[in-house]
């Protein structure tokens, strides 16, 4: 085997050993299961481009050097055919689509196959670490894998064959894909909004452009990015939008015409047809999170006093792209909601039985103005696989259906995340930057810390007059982490009281009743540090004292003030935190009645910075008239 990298910048030979230039580039034929090398492109005298045919004119070739059949003044130069593309300009450090483990990747290098001295084919991508570092040195390559499988985790090439690439930029040249690719084109509309949303911004739009009405429909309901997918609405023309939203189930199109201007929603709801533009505009008189946003009004409903056989002439009937149908929506003479009955007793039942007679009665149903998570919980609970949305004299007016719930129970997932600050972005396991700041989400305290350690280090230097002053900053050092990280902690102890308490119970305590918990917990917690401290200042007292009793008397009243005081000022900031969390109980309280997101690691830097003053403040205050000018300035009592 060979790679791209390997031959790149290689001397190209004439038959007479003549040098005429240096690879640059290998052309292949893309409609093959395996590529063929068909074109060598090189660079020739003053830099000067060109192109041989690699069958005609390729001899042999190695890692070191490519030698062609005849002398220089024989060869005659080709161009680019239509179905050719260029191995280093279209392929390689560009991003591809996997389309087999359905990701977007780039394009490392590129493993050839060398079965024969002369033919050469293209059996796929590496996408690796080991490609990366080979285009840089092949050298380093094999040091770092070497190295690795020393370690016992050597380094696995990841190659991506030919027949699972598509070209995400395939305007680039024309390219005409093989017919053993599955394309974009195949993929389910999740995958495909999978990829485009890794996709950087310049080669979304392209991406998205591709796909025809219907598949650009169901990539837009599946996006997790609102923001996306009104650039990418916003990128089209209005009657290209129009037929997209049209293609749309109402709800999903309803969601996504409530982030547009009012302007653009207009317009574009104008164009549609009317019975999608009614559908959707239904949806968009309900308020934000509730069962009427997220319902469909695509649901199939018949007379109760009807037969099975009826039913089926029904469903034969039905659009398409008819919402999924589970039930049947029995309505009695009044035209108001009686009964249910699955598919799985449709098929059962003869055809002359009465629908009636195999109904569910005992209905799970939800008003448009329910709270769409309580409406998520239900279909959980209940394990349907929709529910119905009835107004208030029972007429049926929609169904909120399994996976618009699981969406909504995800939204709720994620948000609760972010508010106890343990959410994470999704990334691949090479994005190394995103690793780095997840971690330092997940340890602030250590960044307060260290800034607390540089302050600290100001104030000793500076006070190198004082010896007190000195000790006393360096000391800090030791007992902040002890305030942070407690003071992390009481933000996650009320955020999971939160996600966990149900204000409306009987058993939930009120606002005060969780203060004097938050309090009490406080003084516990305030009062193990103190006895800490005082561990702390009895071992330091028995280390001095027996080696140099004049030493000790000053180390004694040294740090039996310095220790007291540190250990005292972090009981009292981790207090100060306990005696916060009712306040920020109170926040996520008021912000979640007006459907507001809170983030936690907003109130975990409030609190650990309120942590960090109070700490330095108490010190400061202790420190204050703690020692007597006639012990700081008895020299004798220094051992240096």
């Amino acid at each position: 085997m060979i790679y791209l990298s390997q031959l790149m910048g290689n001397p190209v030979l004439d038959s007479e050993g003549e040098k005429i230039g240096s690879v640059s580039d290998l052309g292949i034929a893309t409609g093959e299961v395996f590529p063929r090398i068909t074109s060598l492109a090189f660079m020739g005298p003053g830099r000067t481009p060109m192109m041989i045919s690699w069958r005609k004119y390729v001899d042999t070739y190695d890692e070191d050097v490519i030698r062609l059949k005849v002398p220089s003044t024989e060869i005659r130069f080709s161009y680019l055919q239509p179905n050719e593309v260029l191995l280093a300009r279209d392929i390689l450090n560009k991003q591809i689509v996997d389309t087999r483990g359905i990701r977007v990747v780039r394009v490392n290098d590129l493993k050839l196959s060398d079965t024969s001295s002369t033919q050469l084919r293209l059996l796929g991508a590496e996408v690796g670490a080991r490609g990366l570092l080979r285009s840089l040195s092949p050298q380093l390559e094999h040091l770092v894998t070497r190295i690795a499988r020393a370690m016992g985790h050597p380094m696995q090439e990841r190659i991506i064959a030919w027949s699972y690439m598509d070209l995400v930029e395939r305007d680039l040249s024309n390219v005409k894909l093989s017919v053993s690719h599955k394309t974009l084109d195949e993929l389910h509309p999740a995958d495909v909004a999978d990829i485009i949303e890794r996709l950087d911004s310049r080669l979304r739009s392209q991406v998205f452009a591709q796909l025809d009405d219907e598949q650009r429909a169901g990539a837009m309901a599946e996006f997790n990015d609102d923001a996306m997918a009104v650039e990418l609405i916003g990128g089209l023309n209005e009657k290209e939008a129009s037929r997209i939203l049209s293609e749309m189930d109402p709800d999903d199109a309803a969601e996504l015409v409530s982030e547009l201007s009012y302007d653009r929603a207009e317009k574009l709801l104008r164009l549609m047809g009317v019975k999608e533009q009614r559908a959707i505009r239904q949806l968009l008189g309900y308020r934000e999170y509730t069962a009427g946003r997220i319902m469909t009004s695509e649901a199939l409903s018949v007379p109760e006093d009807q037969t099975v056989a009826y039913a089926f002439d029904r469903l034969r009937n039905l659009d398409e792209d008819f919402e999924t149908v589970r039930y049947l929506y029995l309505t009695d003479e009044d035209g108001r909601l009686s009964g249910t009955v699955t598919l799985n007793r449709l098929i059962v039942s003869e055809p002359e039985t009465r629908l009636e007679e195999i109904a569910n009665k005992n209905l799970v149903t939800a008003s448009p103005e329910d709270d769409q998570e309580d409406v998520a919980r239900n279909i959980a609970k209940y394990n349907l696989l929709a529910m119905p949305v009835v107004s208030d004299d029972n007429r049926l007016l929609g169904i909120v259906t399994v996976d618009d719930a699981l969406d909504v129970l995800e939204e709720e997932h994620a948000e609760d995340l972010q508010i106890v600050g343990g959410g994470r972005s999704d990334s691949d396991s090479g994005d190394r930057g995103r690793n780095i700041i997840w971690f330092l989400h997940r340890n602030l305290w250590l960044l307060f810390w260290v800034a607390s350690v540089v302050i600290a280090a100001f104030v000793g230097t500076a006070a190198t007059s004082n010896p007190t002053m000195g000790i006393f900053a360096a000391l800090c050092t030791i007992t902040m982490p002890i305030s942070l990280n407690l003071s992390e902690n009481t933000v996650n102890y009320v955020t999971n009281f939160f996600l966990t308490d149900d204000p409306g119970s009987e058993k939930s305590p009120s606002i005060l009743g969780f203060a004097f918990r938050s309090l009490l917990l406080g003084l516990l917690v305030s009062g193990l540090i103190c006895i800490l401290g005082a561990a702390a200042h009895a071992l330091l007292e028995a280390l001095f004292h027996p080696y140099d009793p004049n030493a000790g008397v000053f180390y004694a009243a040294l740090f039996d003030q310095t220790i007291i005081q540190i250990f005292g000022a972090a009981a009292g900031s981790t207090l100060i935190s306990f005696l916060l969390t009712p306040i920020f109980l109170a926040v996520l309280r008021h912000r979640e009645e007006k459907n507001q997101e809170t983030s936690g690691l907003t109130l975990t830097l409030i609190s650990m910075s309120l942590s960090v003053v109070t700490f330095f403040v108490l010190s400061y205050a202790l420190l204050q008239g703690s020692f007597t000018p006639a012990v700081l300035r008895t020299e004798d009592h220094f051992p240096w």
